[in-house]
Parts: structure tokens; sequence; C-alpha cells
């Protein structure tokens, strides 16, 4: 082929690679080559194409050999370097440096940009492989070939070294010596080059380099020259002296240099990391520790490798200072950080804080390290690790496995200082001291310059052997040394403070000592609290409240107990209470458990007036410290300021248990003089003399023990004075001998009124004899001669002038000592006014001058009101009194003035003024006085209406009032017969018989001796009614025989006492005197009516009605004896009589009070006599509709609604409940009523648990436990629960209490007596037939049996035990055969029984039942019909019900069986009649549905009698009366094949909860 051929192909393949057709173009190559193999052009295509067509091996080869065939042709250069560029095979990318190279050397003649470019792209190949010596080498060749150019320009050329700088800064550290020397070169060159110094790009490029100066460490010379030429032009830059710190720093050098540097830096930025840690190891290696911790601490700021050395010298200083808690913390932050670094820091972080955690001493903390150690793999090959876990271990007090550590630790590396350390302090701990001076010593000489066994070798010399006691030298030498070699072991000074105050006897050294180990270690409570404590003997008061405040003030709540005690002290101290009490709180905050920081908080309390919560401070000091004397005694101190004596004597008491405390004794003696006191205040004279004998007995032991004070002898002596209120002749104390100047003095003698006064008297003395200036000593010694005179006053008046006259001696002494006291003037006034002196002027004139002393002085002008009185200037008292009165209204003398005054003039307002003085205080002259005018109302008959009467009697409750007052005066004085007297007129009035009796006995005793006989008439007369009302008839009879029987009381009185003693003779012929003398109808209607009552009582029937009647013929008849007649009516069942009587009743008037519910009774009697049951509750109803507001009413119609009316049972437990609400007297028996009625109406507790029978019976017997009747029924109320147990087919909890019941209401009816006993027989008979019910519903026989049997063992002609033995004896041979079948003869047998019983309505209907079980129903009907004329004799409304409905029940049987017989219907038709005759009764009702079901199954009136129960039932009604009546209308429903009413019968069953009409109802369409 020519070469014009070769051309065209050339042309053609190039013209085919232009439009992308490669493999054309791969043709015409082959077709060039195959002609010329050499041709490059060919080549140079074939790579083109193959390239294209990806076929890279092909173009490698070609563009080879084309660079082979010319290399220095560009083409196939080019080519090879997008081949190489394009492709990502491995080999191609180790060839492309090559073919860059060749490029650049091609491009560099004639196209200086390619040769940059492909440089560049040279540069980034040897920047990703990491050839940066390579990098180094091209850029500087590349800048070598700029700077060869004509008319470059500097600032392209530093552009050039500045990227060149860029490209290898960053990788300094994995660059060779070369490579770095080029980055140098490229630095400088730049630097060189850079034209604007100082600029901020200048300072950036420095930067830079010292960067990368810094990298070098051979470069120190040329890093030092540039940063001081930096900071030349640069003097506030800091970085270049951070390059220099930081290489000091990492050298280690810490030379005059480097610190200039550090400090220079720190100038600059304070808070710089480098420099401080650079100062921070300065000061460490000059064991300025502090100073270092506070650089070590700005260090620690950042989170970076620097802030993890930065914390663990910092943790390093805090060790060397001993400041453990805080190396803890520095330690385990370096630790957290440390986490991802090197091991090394770690294990040093470590070390440290296991060390920290030994130091600190505690438990918890030796815990921990031994946790940690135990994680330690190689801790047996380092000493110091196992000589923390030997300190560790006997911080626990396992001293015996330290000591196995410790001998471990010797025996792997004899002579170790940690291990003989180790051993000394076992030893030590252990108290073997010679041992482990040795261990320590021998650890001193291998290590001399040890702080710490030098201080334990002082602190063990000080606490060893009475040699080293006595001469503490030694120890002191070695703590000295301690000190100088450790100065921040705080533990050192605080010994060395110990020595100097306990030995030198040198406080201000020992302040010194213990102030710097209190600077040492803030935690040191001992060293702070010795600090402030010298401080405060110093007299220098603000140091020791600066460093408390400063302690406080950086205190965590709960800690520096010791420093918030003593500023609560420093306060207290002060007066500053409120402040005292914060602090102290703080304190206990920190130790809750300080019995002693609670005494303080109490008595800062005590001090601030805060009482309770003193108390409660000093109680909590006693129960954390019970020895503790002075919290007790504080907190009965506090008690007796709140007046809560008889609590603070058993506080007292409780201190003298352990020591004769004076203070106690004396607060004793106080509480118990208070008592006493106050128990004379209340007239408890009894109980007062006790506490008296009491009080004077403590005080002497206090006077015993200490005789010089003179306020003991003052409180012994009012102790004896104090007994001056009680009578006389009630004053009876027991004294030592010692007290009372009798020999022998430890016997104790019994001493009288007068004799104790005068004990006081020489109390008094031996108090003025130890400080005879105190006026209130000669004043109360002045009384006491007073009261001494007032005692022989009443005997001799001779004996008592004497004393009288000492008295005023005395009182002038006290005044001329302290004239401006009202108090002393007023005793003087009183003693010159007091009979014998009869001073009247001297007593005015003291008065007036206690009044002048003291304006507001209520007791001087009373005395001065007395005064006037007494002289008869009514005037003058009149406004002394009132004057007394507007300064204290509650004071009761000046009342008592005002109503003497009253009385004097006859004013209305006497008894109420003396009344209130009674509701002040007990005062005897008020109180008599008051009883006094009560009495004369009282006997006064004829002001009964009156206004005064009603207001001062009966609003004002003045009978009692009186009774309680007049008590009291007589429990005082038991001489004054006037007071009996009245006393026991008081108690008759009240009921209070046994009170009357023994007031009148004790009137009549002290009467017998007087003259005055009526006087004694009257206290007879009121002595023998009062032995009646207390059923002591025959002493009522004697007493009244022996008064002189002229007056109506006296004849009524001994006639009703005749009668009570059954001397009916007696008494007819005492009331027919006592007709004889009475004066008025009234009087003569009461003794008729008395008369006609004996008469009954004799059986005279006709003599009681003509006496009665004699009655109602007088002009004032009485509705008493009208009833009476009544009563003898119903009783005879002489119903005209009652009407008759009821209708004369009736006119006249309206029935007041009690005569309401009488006459109401007796109606409702009427009523039921006439068979009117219904009657009875109307009756009853329309008197509560006339008297809503008579409880007793309510009460009744709950009582008789069971018995006539049991279908309006739910009204009658309403009733019950509104006399139970309203009245407590009658809602006693009306809560039993309203129980009843709850039994009768079926409310048990499966109803409703908060309102059902049981509940209000229980609470019935619990109101009143001794009613039998209560008892009985609850017996009933739990059979009730049991039977509705069975019937819901759940399990009775309330079966087997049948026996208790019995034994209960047996024990209960021994207590009625009287007529009681009919319902004593009644009750024990009904719960006796109740038992053996349960017995038997419960299925126990035997017991039933065994109970009957036990029964007729004891009342053998017992017939109704006898038949309910029968009756148990046959249900268990009912049960015994399969066939329910009894033969004739026991039948005969039975009916025996029942007819020895025959009055018994249950029995018969029983024998009913038995006959109807064998198919007898003509004598099961003759059964019903004897139990039904039963009840008609006896009026028994429910039980004729009963009856009824049980003959109804027993005709229904055949009629229902199919049996048709006109008898049977007809007898059930006349049984239904009569019980809806006396009531609604829904069972009757449905006997007429079912009786009309049987006759007539599909007709209207069957259907119409049936939904009249199912869904016209009133509400009440039982729910298995409308159960059976649903069930047959469903049977009639189906008859009638009725679906619609089906439907609606059975939606209202389901919706009542009838589970059998839906069972029945599924089991008749199944049948269909």
């Amino acid at each position: 082929m020519s070469s014009k051929e070769v051309k065209a192909e050339l042309k053609s393949a190039r013209e085919a690679i232009k439009n992308k057709d490669f493999k054309q173009a791969l043709k015409h190559c082959k077709v060039v080559l195959k002609q010329e193999n050499n041709n490059y052009n060919a080549w140079v295509f074939i790579g083109v194409a193959a390239t294209e067509l990806q076929q890279l091996d092909q173009a490698q080869a070609a563009y080879a050999k084309a660079t082979e065939l010319e290399p220095e042709q560009l083409l196939a250069w080019q080519g090879l370097s997008n081949l190489y560029e394009k492709s990502s095979q491995a080999d191609f990318k180790t060839k492309l440096p090559k073919v860059y190279q060749k490029l650049i050397a091609l491009y560099e003649p004639s196209d200086k940009a390619k040769c940059f470019e492909v440089s560049k792209k040279l540069v980034d190949l040897y920047q990703s492989e990491n050839n940066y010596l390579q990098v180094a080498r091209v850029w500087q060749k590349l800048i070598l070939v700029k700077e060869g150019e004509d008319g470059v320009q500097d600032s392209e050329l530093l552009e050039l070294w500045m990227e060149m700088t860029r490209l290898l800064q960053a990788t300094v550290e994995d660059q060779d010596n070369e490579t770095q020397q080029h980055l140098m070169l490229a630095y400088e060159r730049a630097l060189e080059l850079t034209v604007d110094v100082p600029s901020e790009a200048h300072r950036s490029l420095t930067e830079n380099y010292i960067h990368f100066l810094s990298k070098l460490p051979y470069e120190v010379i040329k890093l030092k020259e540039i940063c001081n030429g930096t900071l030349s032009i640069y003097p506030t830059y800091s970085y270049p002296l951070e390059a220099l710190s930081e290489h000091y720093i990492k050298t280690g050098d810490c030379s005059e240099e480097a610190v200039c540097y550090f400090r220079r830096l720190s100038e600059l930025d304070p808070n710089n990391s480098v420099a401080n840690f650079g100062l921070g190891v300065k000061a460490f290696q000059e064991k300025k520790y502090e100073d270092a911790i506070k650089c070590f601490k700005l260090v620690t700021t950042s989170i970076s490798r620097s802030s993890i050395i930065g914390l663990y010298n910092l943790a390093l200083a805090q060790l060397k200072m001993h400041r453990y808690s805080d190396c803890i913390t520095s330690s385990s932050q370096g630790l957290e950080l440390s986490v991802g670094n090197s091991d090394d820091w770690k294990q040093k972080l470590q070390r440290l804080r296991l060390e920290a955690l030994v130091r600190t001493g505690r438990k918890q903390d030796a815990d921990e390290v031994l946790q940690i150690i135990a994680q330690i793999s190689d801790a047996k090959n380092d000493p110091v690790l196992l000589a923390l876990k030997g300190r560790a271990l006997l911080q626990k007090d396992q001293a015996d496995e330290a000591l196995e550590v410790s001998l471990e630790l010797l025996c792997l590396y004899p002579g170790s200082v940690e291990g003989l350390t180790l051993r000394g302090l076992i030893y030590l701990a252990s108290n073997e001291h010679n041992r482990a001076e040795e261990s320590f010593l021998e650890a001193l000489n291998r290590s001399s310059e040890n702080g710490e066994i030098y201080f334990l070798l002082g602190r063990l010399y000080w606490s060893i052997g009475d040699e080293t006691r006595r001469d503490r030298s030694k120890s002191h030498a070695h703590l000295l040394k301690a000190a100088n070699l450790d100065p921040y072991l705080g533990l050192v000074f605080r010994f060395l403070g110990h020595f100097y105050r306990q030995v030198a006897q040198d406080k201000g050294r020992a302040r010194g000592c213990y102030n710097r180990a209190f600077e040492l270690d803030s935690s040191d409570a001992e060293a702070g609290a010795a600090t402030v404590d010298l401080s405060m003997e110093q007299g220098d008061m603000e140091t020791a409240l600066a460093v408390l405040q400063s302690v406080t003030e950086s205190a965590t709540p709960g800690t520096a107990k010791w420093a918030w005690m003593r500023k609560g002290l420093y306060h207290l101290k002060l007066g500053q209470q409120q402040q005292a009490i914060t602090d102290l709180q703080a304190a206990l905050r920190a130790d809750p458990q300080d019995w002693v920081c609670w005494e303080c908080l109490g008595e800062a309390y005590l001090n601030r007036r805060s009482f309770t919560a003193a108390l409660r401070a000093f109680a909590k000091a006693h129960v954390l410290q019970p020895t503790s004397i002075y919290s007790l005694y504080q907190t009965a101190a506090i008690k007796q300021i709140l007046g809560q004596f008889k609590e603070a004597s058993v506080e007292y008491k409780q201190i003298l248990e352990q020591d004769d405390y004076v203070p106690a004794l004396k607060g004793l003696g106080e509480c118990l003089l208070a008592l006493a006191k106050s128990a004379l205040g209340d007239c408890l004279d009894g109980r007062a003399i006790d506490l008296i004998q009491d009080s004077i007995y403590y005080l002497f032991r206090a006077v015993q023990q200490r005789p010089d004070l003179s306020c003991l002898w003052k409180l012994l002596g009012d102790a004896c004075t104090t007994c001056r209120t009680v009578s006389p002749n009630q004053c009876r104390v027991l004294v030592t001998g010692a007290l009372c100047a009798k020999d022998p003095p430890d016997e104790k003698y019994m001493l009288d009124q007068q004799q104790l006064l005068i004990v006081g008297e020489r109390c008094f003395g031996s108090a003025l004899r130890l400080m005879p200036e105190v006026p209130s000593l000669w004043c109360d010694l002045g009384l006491n001669y007073y009261h001494q005179s007032r005692l022989f006053n009443s005997v001799s008046d001779e004996d008592s002038q004497p004393l009288l006259e000492k008295a005023l001696q005395c009182l002038k002494k006290a005044v001329m000592l302290d004239s401006a006291d009202y108090i002393y003037w007023n005793a003087l006034g009183i003693v010159a006014m007091a009979k014998g002196t009869d001073n009247l002027a001297l007593a005015q004139h003291s008065f007036i001058k206690s009044v002048k002393a003291e304006s507001n002085n209520v007791a001087a002008w009373t005395n001065l009101g007395a005064l006037y009185l007494k002289k008869g200037n009514i005037e003058l008292s009149h406004e002394a009194f009132k004057t007394a009165q507007s300064l204290e209204p509650h004071y009761v003398n000046c009342w008592i003035g005002q109503a003497l005054i009253a009385e004097t003039v006859g004013s209305y307002d006497t008894m109420d003024l003396f009344r209130h003085t009674t509701e002040l205080s007990t005062h005897t002259e008020g109180v008599k006085a008051y009883a006094y005018w009560v009495c004369s109302t009282l006997l006064n008959k004829s002001n009964r209406d009156s206004e005064l009467y009603l207001y001062n009697i009966l609003q004002m409750n003045a009978v009692s009032a009186a009774q309680v007052a007049l008590s009291k005066y007589t429990e005082r004085i038991r001489t004054d017969p006037d007071a009996f007297i009245m006393l026991g007129y008081l108690n008759t009035h009240l009921h209070l018989k046994k009170q009357a009796t023994e007031a009148f006995r004790r009137a009549v005793e002290l009467l017998q001796v007087s003259p005055c006989m009526e006087k004694l008439s009257f206290a007879l007369r009121g002595y023998g009614h009062a032995l009646c009302n207390n059923r002591q008839y025959e002493e009522s009879v004697h007493i009244y025989s022996s008064t002189p029987l002229e007056e109506l009381h006296d004849f009524i009185g001994l006639a009703l006492a005749c009668f009570r003693t059954g001397h009916q003779p007696e008494s007819i012929q005492a009331y027919e005197k006592a007709l004889a003398v009475a004066s008025s109808d009234k009087e003569k209607a009461y003794i008729l009516t008395a008369l006609a009552l004996i008469q009954h009582r004799l059986g005279n029937m006709d003599h009681a009605k003509s006496l009665l009647f004699k009655c109602s013929m007088l002009k004032m008849p009485v509705p008493e004896s009208l009833q009476c007649l009544c009563t003898l009516g119903l009783v005879h069942e002489d119903v005209t009589l009652a009407n008759a009587t009821l209708t004369e009743l009736l006119k006249l008037g309206e029935p007041i009070g009690g005569a309401v519910e009488e006459g109401c009774l007796l109606t409702c009697t009427l009523q039921a006599l006439k068979s009117n049951y219904r009657g009875v509750h109307r009756v009853v109803s329309a008197a509560i509709h006339r008297y809503p507001g008579n409880l007793s009413l309510w009460a009744l119609l709950s009582r008789l609604v069971p018995q006539y009316c049991p279908n309006n049972a739910n009204g009658g437990a309403v009733a019950g409940n509104v006399a139970c609400h309203a009245h407590t007297t009658f809602g006693k028996s009306a809560l039993l009523y309203s129980g009843v009625n709850q039994l009768a109406s079926g409310h048990h507790s499966s109803k409703d648990r908060r309102w059902n029978a049981l509940k209000t019976i229980q609470r019935a017997v619990l109101l009143c436990p001794d009613d039998p009747a209560g008892w009985a029924a609850l017996m009933a109320a739990c059979h009730a629960e049991n039977t509705a147990a069975l019937l819901t087919g759940s399990t009775p909890y309330r079966d087997c209490l049948e026996r208790s019941f019995m034994t209960l209401v047996s024990e209960k009816v021994k207590d009625l007596q009287g007529g009681d006993g009919l319902l004593a027989q009644a009750l024990e008979g009904w719960v006796l037939q109740q038992a053996v019910t349960g017995l038997k519903q419960s299925a126990q026989y035997d017991q039933a049996e065994a109970l009957c049997s036990q029964v007729l063992s004891v009342s053998p002609e017992h017939p109704v035990v006898f038949l309910m033995l029968r009756q148990v004896q046959c249900e268990r041979l009912l049960l015994s055969v399969t066939d329910n079948f009894v033969s004739p003869a026991v039948m005969e047998q039975l009916n025996a029984a029942v007819m020895a019983s025959h009055t018994s309505v249950s029995a018969w209907h029983w024998l009913a039942e038995m006959y109807c079980c064998q198919g007898l129903l003509t004598e099961a009907s003759v059964a019903c019909k004897q139990s039904l004329q039963l009840t008609s004799q006896f009026g028994d409304n429910s039980g004729k019900i009963s009856s009824l409905l049980r003959l109804a029940l027993v005709a229904l049987r055949p009629c229902m069986a199919g049996v048709c017989s006109s008898g049977w219907n007809d007898l059930v038709l006349e049984a239904i009649t009569e019980v809806l005759k006396i009531g609604s009764s829904p069972i009757a009702l449905l006997f007429q549905a079912l009786l009309q079901f049987s006759v007539k199954i599909g007709g209207r009136e069957t259907r119409r009698l049936l939904e009249r129960i199912v869904y016209a039932s009133p509400s009440g009604t039982s729910e298995t009366v409308v159960s059976v009546a649903r069930w047959y209308l469903l049977r009639y429903l189906h008859f009638k094949d009725d679906t619609e009413l089906i439907d609606t019968l059975l939606v209202e069953g389901k919706a009542a909860g009838d589970t059998r009409l839906l069972e029945f109802h599924k089991r008749l369409f199944q049948s269909c």
C-alpha cells in the first residue's frame, strides 16, 4: 500500500474516531499497521479507540508501542495519561507518576502552563500516596521553574511557597528529615517574600512556622529565634510564648528562663492552661502545693490531654496537701477523661485515687479500695497496692487479714517502708504499742525523711504508757519533726495543739497549732472546735465568730455540726434566741442523735418562751440520753410553767429516782402544792391534804440538803399554811419528827391543822433568819399568824389575841420594808379588820393605800366594800364592789358582796347574783346562800308559774347547780346541819336516792343535840322519805314513827312506807289519817286513789271501784284516779267502764307531758281488747300527728307495730329510729324496737349491709348490755341471718351461738325483780325454744336433744320443753326414713305432747305440719283451727294471721292436687277473707290466685289475680311471693299460648333477677 493510501486510512480512522465509530477506526488502523507496523499515529488511534471501547489492556499496549516508537512525542503520552487517570486498576496508578514526569519534561521547554498543570496533578498524586518527599521535590522544582521565568512577581512566588507550606504542614510528624527541611525552607522563603509586616497574614504564617518548629525537637534554637523575633514584632501575641512554654513543659525544664516565659504568658492570658501548668509544676517542685493546686485547677477546665495531665498533677498536689476528698474527686475526673487515652495515665490516676481513698479512713472507701484492687491482675506484684490493701483491711477492722498482707509484703519486699508502716499500724490497732514502736522505728531507719512515720510515732508516744504520759517531750519532738517534714499534715498540728494546751499550758501556741490544723483540713472538727474554744477563752470573740461564720457559710446542709452548735451557743449567750435556734437546728441536721445539741436547742426555745417547742426538744434529748437529768428537769420545769403540774410531778419523780436533785425536789414540791391548791378550789379536801403532805415531804428533803436556801424554807412554810382552807377535823398530815421538832426525828407524826400552822410559822422564821430584809417573808409570816388566830378564835378569843398582835407587827414590818407593794397593805387591812382586832380605821387606811399603790387591785376594792358593808354604808360598799367588778369580772368575792347588798335591800336579783358566784368559783358563803334561795323557792309551791321561778329555777337549771355546789360545800364543812338539810332536799328533788339518804342522815345526826325541833322534824321527814325512795322501808317506817306526825306529808310518807313493807292495814290507817288532815279536793283525790290501789292489791275490787268513783265525783278530780279506773276496767275486760273513763279523761282537757303517752297507751289497749288491731296503729299515729315532738309516742308506735300490725314493720322501724336519734332516754329502748321491726319486715344483711336488723340490735345491745330482751333479740337476728344464708345457698357464719346467748340471757334475767319476774320466765322459755330451733336448723340434733334433756332434768314437769324434745326426736326420725312416714303410734305420742302444752300456738302449728307430711289434711286443718282459737283467745294478732294462712295452705293443697271438693275451696276462701279483713296480705292474695288457678286455669279472673301480684304489688312485698305468682302466670300464658305477654313477663322476671322463671320457661318450651 502506498503512503497515500496509508494517509487515507489514517484519515478515515480519524474521521471514525471523530464520529465515535471506534470499531471502524480500529479496522482502519489495523489496515495501516499491516503495511506500516511502526506507524505512530495508527498506534495512537488504536489506543484512543480501544480506550473508548473499554479495551484497556489493548489501549495501554498501543500507547506504549507509540511511546517506544516516538518517545518525545506528546500525543501518546497524553493518551496514556488519560487512560491511567480514568482507570481504577492498581497497576495503572503506579505507572501514572512516570507518565506525569515525562509530560512535565516535554512541556517544560514549550508550554509552562501545561507543565504547571501536570506538576500539580503529580503533587496531588504523591499527596494521596503520603509521599511527602516527592511532593516537596516536585513543588520545589515547580517553584524553581517559575523563578526562571522572566518577569515573575514576588507575590506569585510567595503564593507558591505558601501553597507548599499548606501542602506539608499538616503531616509534619510523618515526614522525614529532608521533607521537613524542604518545608522549613518554604516557611523561610515565604517569610522573606512577605512584604506587609506586621500584618495578619504575616502573623498567621509565623504562627504556622512556630507550630511547625515546635514539632521538631532538634530545632530548639530556631524555635526560640523565631518566637523571640515574632514577640518583638507582636509583643501582645501569646502563641510564641505558649509554644516555648509547651516546649519547656515537655522537656521538664523549669529553669528561670522557662518560668520567665510561663509568667509572661500568664500575664498576657491569666487563664492559659499551658502557663498555669508550667507554674504549677514549678510550685510543686518547690513544695508550694497550695499555689500548685491553684494553677492546676485552672488547667483542668479544658477537655484535652493536657487536662488529664493537669488533673493528675492536681490530684497529686492535693494528696500532698492531705486533701483526700479533693484528690478523690480530681482523680475520678481524670479517670473519666482518660477513656480512650493511654493506660499509663489511667494507672497513675487510679493509684492516686486508691491512696486517697485509703487515707480518708472511712470504711465505705475501704470497701471500694478492696474492690478496685481485686480487679487489678498484678496487684500482688506491686508493693504500693499491697500496702494500700492492708490499710483498707485495717480500716475495716480486719486486723488478721491486714497482718497477712503486711507479712506477704515484707516477704516479697524485705525492708519495705510501706510494709513496716502497715505492720506498725496493725500493732497499734491491736494495742501492741511496743511492737508498733519497733515497726515504726525500723521504717524510720529506712526512710528518715518520712513525715508520716514521725507523726505515727509522735501519736503513739502521746497515747501509750504512764511514763510517756508524764513526759510528753518525746511525743513533742517527733511531732515537731513530722511538722517540719510534712507541714501540710493537719493531724500533726492538732496533736501539737493538744501538747501545748494540756502539757505546756501555752494556750497561745495551742491556738496557733489548732488554727494551722484547721486551715490545712477544714473538715477537722476537733481542731476547729478547739480553735474557737481557745479564742473564746482568750476573749477573742471576733476571731471565733469569723471562724464559725466561714465554716457555716461554706458548709453544706447536714455538715459542720461543731461549728453550728458553737455558733448557736454564742448567740444564745448574747440573748439572740432566734439566731441561736436557727444555728442549733442546722447542727441537728448534721447529727440528729446528739442529745447535747437537743438540750441546747431546748434551752434556746425556752429563752424565747416557746414552751411547746422546748418540750419537744428536751423530750428528744431525754430519749437519746435517758440518764441526763438536765433534760428531764427542764421538761418538768416547762410543764410546771404551763400549768401541767401532774405531768411535771411525774418527770420530777423520775429525776429523784436517780438522784436527790435539789431543783427537782423544789419543783416537785411546788407542783404538788399547786395541785393541792387546785384541789382545794374544787373542794377536794382529802386529795388536797394528801398533796400537801407529799409537798412537805419533798420540800423538807430539799431543805435537809440545802438548809441555806431561803426559798426552800419559804415554800415549806407556804405548804404548811395552805392547810388553812381545810376543815380542822379533816386536816391530818404526817410530818417527820425533824421538821416538827419531835424525837425521834426519823419517825413520822400526825399533825393537826394548828400544829401544821405552827410548823409553817417556824419555816417562815428560818427563811427570815437567812434573809431578814425580805418583805414578802414578813407578809407570809404575818398571814400565818392570822390564820392561826382564826383557828383559835373559834375556841377562845384570849388565845387568838396575841397571834393577831404578832400578825399586825409582821405585816407592819413588811409595809415598812416596802411601802409601795399593794399586797402588803391589803394583808394589813385584812388583819386589822379581823375579829379580835377590829381596827376598822387602820383597815380602811390600809385598803386605800393598797388601792393607791395599785389601782387595778380587785382584792383591795372588794375588801374595802366588805368593810363599808360591815359598817352599814350600803352606797359606798356598792361602789367599791362595782369598781372591783369592773376591774376583774371573774373575781367571786366582789359578786358575793353585791349579792349580800341585794339581799339586804330585798332585790329580786339576789338569787341570780348568788347563782353567778357559784359559776365563778366554789365559795362557801356564796354556795350556801344560793342553795338557801333555791330551796326556799322550791318550798314555795305558789310561785310555780311565775317568771321568777321559770327563769331562776327551770331555765338556769338551779337545782342541779345548787346540788353540785352544795355537795362541795358539805365535803369541806361537815358540821353545818342546814347545809345537809338543803343538800338532802335537793338530792330528793333530783331523784338521787342514796345521796339524799346520806345527807338527811348527817343532818339528823348534827341536829340530835340541837334545841331547834323544827329543823329536826324537817330533817326526819326528809330522811324518812329518802329511805323509802331508797327501798329501806322498815327504816323509813321507824323514822316516820319518830316524827310528831302532825302534817299531811308525815302521814303520806308513813302510809307509803307501810305499804311498801307489806303492812297494808297500817298503810290504810295512815292514809285515812292523811285524808282527815287533807285540806283540798286534789289532796283528797290522790289519797283516795292510793287507798283504791291498796284495796285492789287486797282483792277488794268493788271497794277499789267505789273509791275511784268517789274520786271522780270530787269537784277537782285528778287524771291519775281516772287512769286507775280505766286500767281497772281494761284488766277485767270491762269495755264499758274503760270507754266511759277515757271519755271522762278527755273532758279534763289536753294532757300534759307523760299523760299523753299514758292516755294513748290506754286507748290502744282498749282497741286491742276490742280486737281492732288496725285501730291500735291508727290511735298511735293520730297521737303522733298531734304531738310530733313527743318522742315517747314514736317509741310506743315502734313497740306496738310488730305485735299488732306486722305488715307495717318498715314504718315501725322508722319510728324507732326517730325516737332513737332525737332522745337518748327513749333511744335505748326504741333502738331495740326498731331492730325487732326490721326483723319482722325481713331486713337482713344480704338485703342491705348498712340498714338491717342485726346491726340495729347490735347497737341496742351495746347501749344496754344488761337488758336481757336485747340479747334475746340479737339471738333472733342471728337466727334470721343464718336462715337467709341457707335460703340463698351460702354458708351461715353466725351459727353455734345458741348456748352462748342462752347463758347471757339467763345471767341478765337474774337482775329482774318484782313484776318483771314473769318477763324473765317468758324470756328464758323463748330463748330455749329459739336455741333448739337454731340447733335443728343447723342439723345439730344431738345437741338440741341434750339441751332439752338437760332442762327436763331440772324441771321434769315442763310440757313445753317436753314438746320440743319430741319435736327434735320426730325430725330425726323423719330424716332416718326414706318415705317420711311415721307410725300412728308415734303420731299419737306427738298429739299427746301437744295436748300437754295446748296453750302453745306454735305447738299446734307444728302438729299441723306433721299431719300434712303424713297426708292427714283433715287432722291438719283441725290443728290449725285449734291454733286459731288460741290466738283469738289471747288477742295475738300476728298469731291469728299466721294460723289463718296455715289453714288456707292446708286446704289449698288438695285443691292444687285436683281433688275437687267444695269444702276445701270454701275453707280456703274463708281463711283468706279473714286475713284480708285484718289487713293487706300478699300471701293471702297469692293463695286466692292459686285457688282460682286450680278451679279454672284459663279463666280471666285467674290472670287478673296473678297479674295483680306480679305487676301491682306494693313495695316491700316478698320476692318469693312475686316469684311464685310469675311461675303460675307463665303456666297460664303458656296454656293460652300468648307469646306477647310471655315475652313481657320474661322481661320483667329477668329485670327482677328471677332465674327460676327463665329456667321454667325453657323447660316448658322444650316439652313442646
